[in-house]
């Protein structure tokens, strides 16, 4: 009630203020609006003449909110002069800078200067502002002037400026030494920098970590490697810690010198030092391994900024997958790393090379259709397309699905492959054998083992072989993965003159590793029934595996066995096979 009562009340006191204009009208209501939670919570009522009170503060503060100017941010002053000195003449541009309503000081000067204006332009501004009533340059100004000059490789013009900090007497301190110590080096003047560095010295100026750091890397990009392991060695002395790019500069000198073992070991203690490499770091080092080949190296840089959610520059990472390429070595971790640029480089020249065929040859539709969505990089719309054409009678060219298939692997993409080959079963198509490959490969490192059975029955259907050693390595990782009923049924899939030694000792090692020590034992003397050759890892396995099990009282008769075998096997010569079973299962010998 107190509410309504106290609405009704203050619409009346409302009543004097109708002849303001609409703005105080609705100033003044959000007044009111802020305070009634002030006036419902009081008992008290107010007496008429404290509201009286508000007009004459509300008509102030109205009347003052009419007059004020909105407010220019420095930023964008700073904006508006770079623009005019970027896109006007000269003349144009001194006649509106004199009429510009701002107090010109060396802070307004150097922001202006540091949004790097054209050169000419910023020298004419630069000396614009030093004839200004009241204006005097200081060493920020002087500096970033001197760094313009520096960048545009006017060295001449730059040690002019510097002489003009020294003849006015103008403070020179660890900043102006490194911007110009920088600028010698970069272009090619290293014993004036080092003549520089010499004079910063004998003045008495620290130099700080950026100072040592820009020269250090001055002394190595001119093969003064003593020298800046010198300067390196002074820094720390002095109490100056390194930091990110300090460690960058050794690295990369390092890697420029092939030693990568030293990289490594920079990289990993700066991380135990505290200073954690960055983005510019990490595409550094990624790109000085793409230039030496070096793979190994690069894969532990990939791995740790994976952890770190850090990404590669394009231009970097197209590198580093021709480098992976080039090499042999799975690019799986790369495009890991880079999932927002994996989609732009999936295997162009397989889909050119697929288009190429596409004009000289008599594909149906549904295959240039295909090639179209792949070239615009849509595998959506390629699963959708290729599903559609799963209860369809309809033919597609081998080439194109095995195109289909690669790009989706290397995308790691593994439901979209499967579903080509899916695809390729049903309709009939057999595919390569590299293709094949390929997706067994994705599939093992998706540890998508159920599906690799599908894949090898299909080889085995299309009259192709995966392999002795690939065969016996994938029913030792269906063993490790606790999927024995896989491992036989892909052992069973293979015709007898693929099941090679290390194949049944893959499938024992299997059982043995799974608990079923009975069938395990049951393959070996198949395989001895059989007359299939032997090899001294087979004998391992097994004794390995009866005493996992616990079988004790056959371990003994076992052990005997393979001592006749290792005797037996010194006066012959090893065959292919039995070496291949001997490297594939080397780590049980220790029994």
């Amino acid at each position: 009630m107190f509410a309504t009562r106290g609405a009704h009340r203050f619409s009346k006191k409302l009543q004097p203020f109708q002849g303001f204009p609409l703005k105080s009208c609705c100033w003044f209501s959000r007044t009111i609006i802020n305070h009634v939670h002030s006036f419902t919570q009081s008992k008290q009522r107010r007496p008429v003449r404290r509201v009286n009170r508000l007009p004459s503060k509300s008509t102030k503060s109205v009347l003052k909110q009419d007059i004020d100017l909105p407010k220019v941010f420095m930023r964008d002053t700073v904006t508006r002069i770079s623009h005019i000195l970027r896109f006007s003449t000269w003349d144009s541009a001194q006649e509106q800078l004199i009429e510009l309503p701002i107090k010109w000081d060396s802070y307004t000067v150097n922001q202006v200067l540091k949004t790097h204006p054209p050169m000419e332009k910023a020298w004419l501004f630069f000396s614009w502002a030093s004839k200004l009533k009241g204006f005097k340059h200081d060493q920020f100004t002087y500096t970033t002037m001197l760094d313009i000059f520096g960048e545009a490789g006017r060295i001449s013009s730059m040690n002019y400026i510097f002489q003009q900090m020294q003849d006015k007497g103008i403070k020179i301190d660890a900043v102006t030494y490194t911007s110009l110590l920088h600028w010698l080096s970069d272009h090619g003047d290293i014993n004036e920098s080092i003549k520089l560095w010499q004079d910063m010295k004998d003045k008495g100026c620290a130099p700080n970590v950026v100072c040592y750091t820009a020269y250090m890397k001055g002394l190595f990009d001119h093969n003064r490697v003593k020298e800046g392991a010198k300067i390196y060695k002074e820094m720390l002395q002095s109490g100056c810690s390194p930091n990110c790019h300090t460690y960058t500069v050794l690295m990369e000198h390092l890697a420029s010198s092939g030693k990568f073992d030293g990289v490594l070991e920079i990289f990993s203690k700066m991380q135990d030092a505290g200073v954690q490499p960055d983005k510019a770091t990490c595409n550094i080092l990624v790109g000085k391994c793409c230039k030496a080949g070096e793979t190994q190296a690069m894969m532990k840089i990939l791995h740790y900024m994976k952890e770190n959610f850090l990404v590669l520059r394009y231009s970097v990472y197209q590198e580093a997958f021709q480098t992976l390429k080039m090499a042999g070595v799975s690019d799986r971790l790369l495009r890991d790393v880079n999932r927002h640029l994996s989609l732009q480089n999936f295997n162009q020249d397989q889909i050119e090379e697929s288009d190429g065929i596409a004009e000289s040859s008599c594909f149906t539709l549904d295959d240039r259709m295909i090639l179209y969505l792949l070239n615009k990089k849509s595998l959506l719309a390629v699963d959708y397309l290729l599903d559609g054409l799963m209860n369809k009678c309809l033919k597609l060219d081998p080439g194109i699905v095995s195109t289909v298939v690669e790009v989706n692997c290397s995308c790691g993409r593994v439901n979209g492959a499967f579903l080509a080959f899916e695809v390729s079963v049903k309709l009939g198509i057999t595919i390569d054998r590299i293709t094949y490959l390929t997706m067994v490969g994705e599939l093992i490192r998706t540890n998508s083992f159920s599906r690799v059975v599908d894949i090898v029955e299909a080889m085995v259907g299309a009259g192709l072989s995966l392999g002795s050693e690939l065969t016996a390595l994938l029913i030792h990782r269906l063993g490790c993965t606790r999927e024995p009923a896989s491992a036989e049924k892909l052992f069973s899939i293979l015709p007898d003159q693929q099941k090679s030694i290390a194949v049944y000792t893959a499938l024992i090692n299997t059982y043995f590793t799974f608990g079923n020590a009975d069938k395990g034992l049951e393959i070996f003397e198949t395989m001895r029934k059989q007359g299939i050759n032997l090899a001294l890892s087979t004998y391992c396995v097994l004794l390995n595996g009866l005493e996992r099990n616990g079988l004790f009282d056959k371990l003994q008769s076992y052990r005997k066995e393979k001592k006749r075998f290792e005797s037996e096997s010194c006066s012959r010569e090893m065959s292919m096979e039995e070496t291949i079973c001997n490297l594939l299962f080397a780590g049980d010998f220790d029994s």
